[in-house]
């Protein structure tokens, strides 16, 4: 069987040429994740005191090198398997909650395994079915503000790591939680940085250059790793407000053999006793929430653009898709990077002429090859990368306008959800605020045959995981 006829290319108006540039466009708008997800969960020390992959230091190039690997493979997987012009990699914002909100309260390994655990939660309900009650239990519109609030927090983390943003030390509390900068107003050259770095991805990705993320790292990169080998700034301290934030930028070559210690790092039901049952099932549910609906709408939306979809909507081989995706979650965990899952960057590539699983393959070959380059991680600062968190965090925030901000039925479950978010640092605790929100409005109008079961069950949960601590004290 010939490439050609295997991934039906002609029969969908595309070329080989067509692919393979789709493919190298898609690698190009995706490749910061590589970047980005090292940053987001290299600095996170867990309950114990320990970073990612064990160790009492940052190890960013195995998480970079773990992310390469495990996108190259379920990428690939993707377009052998379901022939699907879609690519696949660690999920922004599910990267952000396992780190901020799962890995704190517990260890990286038990972390991970609750990663595996939603992987596979939602790989049975794909092969049986069920997912379409559990994709009707909760509203669209909240499922919409989840993405929302995530986009916010992300952008928020952006601007704190930056120095952008700061905490206020305050035992007093006679200011402001936050701040600009680390003084109230801007100084160093991290910053300068950062800001420039901003505004170049802003220009750049309003004139539509393709891999306008990773062109921004890259030139902020080289602009940071000159500024620390002509000035010593040094990393930041309270005697040196104007150092870098996370990384100290220097360059020690480009090539490497890869380290892949984050493989394997997971403990599949650890949290259970570490946490408590309850605490471990709602944040299974939490990252099922996120990833699940997330690809449904990133697969119709790519299938469109792609003129690929039925008269009804649906992308071909939507199963097979979805059953992928379901494993990627899975591979994510298991690898010690986070989900994996369907990005909408994948439009990129659809742009190009992309329409069959060769781009994907194409994509997922060159995630491979990166994890030779590794190295590189170690020179980028936090300020170079994290611009892209905030773009990131605007293109999330576009979808508010699908809430119906005059019904407050669910604009308040909606606001709730967004803002708390951010504001206590916690996606988690904006989901089941929202979600309870949702319920007690629902009750209160009379609307109770509104509420979906499971919603119920859903909301039962989070009352216990929100007094679990008085209730630890009383029954103890």
């Amino acid at each position: 069987m010939s490439i050609d006829s295997y991934f039906r290319i002609h029969e969908r108006g595309s070329t080989v040429g067509q692919e393979v540039r789709g493919g190298v466009v898609t690698f190009l708008t995706m490749a910061y994740i590589i970047v980005l997800n090292p940053l987001i969960l290299g600095y996170v020390q867990d309950s114990e005191g320990n970073y990612l992959g064990g160790g009492a230091e940052p190890n960013l190039p195995a998480i970079a090198a773990g992310t390469a690997l495990v996108a190259g493979v379920l990428t690939i997987l993707m377009g052998a398997v379901a022939n699907f012009p879609l690519a696949l990699a660690a999920g922004l914002g599910l990267n952000a909650f396992v780190a901020f909100t799962v890995a704190t309260q517990s260890t990286w390994a038990d972390a991970m395994g609750l990663v595996v655990l939603e992987g596979i939660v939602i790989l049975v309900l794909v092969l049986t079915g069920f997912r379409r009650a559990v994709f009707h239990a909760v509203p669209t519109q909240l499922k919409v503000a989840i993405s929302v609030g995530i986009g916010l927090f992300i952008a928020l983390i952006g601007f704190v790591d930056a120095g952008f943003v700061s905490r206020i030390p305050d035992a007093n509390n006679s200011t402001v939680p936050v701040q600009l900068g680390t003084t109230g107003q801007l100084e160093g050259w991290p910053v300068l940085v950062f800001a420039g770095g901003l505004l170049l991805l802003i220009a750049l990705w309003v004139r539509r250059v393709k891999g306008a993320i990773l062109i921004s790292i890259v030139l902020a990169t080289v602009v940071a790793v000159a500024l620390e080998a002509a000035l010593d700034l040094g990393g930041r301290a309270a005697d040196n407000l104007g150092g870098w934030s996370l990384t100290v930028p220097s360059f020690d070559g480009f090539v490497d053999v890869p380290d892949f210690g984050t493989l394997g790092e997971f403990s599949l039901f650890g949290a259970f006793s570490s946490i408590g049952v309850i605490a471990a099932l709602l944040l299974v549910f939490s990252l099922m929430l996120a990833d699940f609906f997330d690809t449904m709408g990133t697969m119709t939306a790519i299938g469109a653009e792609a003129g690929l979809n039925d008269e009804e909507g649906v992308p071909p081989h939507t199963q097979r898709i979805l059953v992928v995706d379901s494993l990627a979650a899975i591979a994510g965990g298991a690898g010690g990077v986070s989900s994996n899952t369907s990005y909408i960057e994948s439009a990129s590539g659809v742009g190009e002429g992309a329409r069959t699983g060769l781009s994907s393959i194409v994509t997922g070959a060159l995630f491979l090859l990166a994890t030779l380059f590794t190295p590189v991680v170690e020179a980028i600062p936090s300020e170079a990368a994290v611009p892209a968190l905030v773009l990131v965090g605007f293109l999330m925030m576009q979808q508010v306008t699908d809430i119906s901000w005059s019904d407050p039925e669910i604009a308040i479950p909606a606001f709730l959800t967004i803002v708390l978010m951010p504001f206590t640092y916690s996606i988690t605790a904006g989901i089941g605020a929202g979600f309870l929100a949702f319920l007690l409005i629902k009750v209160v109008v009379g609307k109770t045959r509104e509420i979906h079961p499971l919603m119920a069950v859903v909301g039962l949960m989070f009352v216990l995981y929100f007094a679990i601590d008085p209730l630890t004290d009383w029954l103890t």
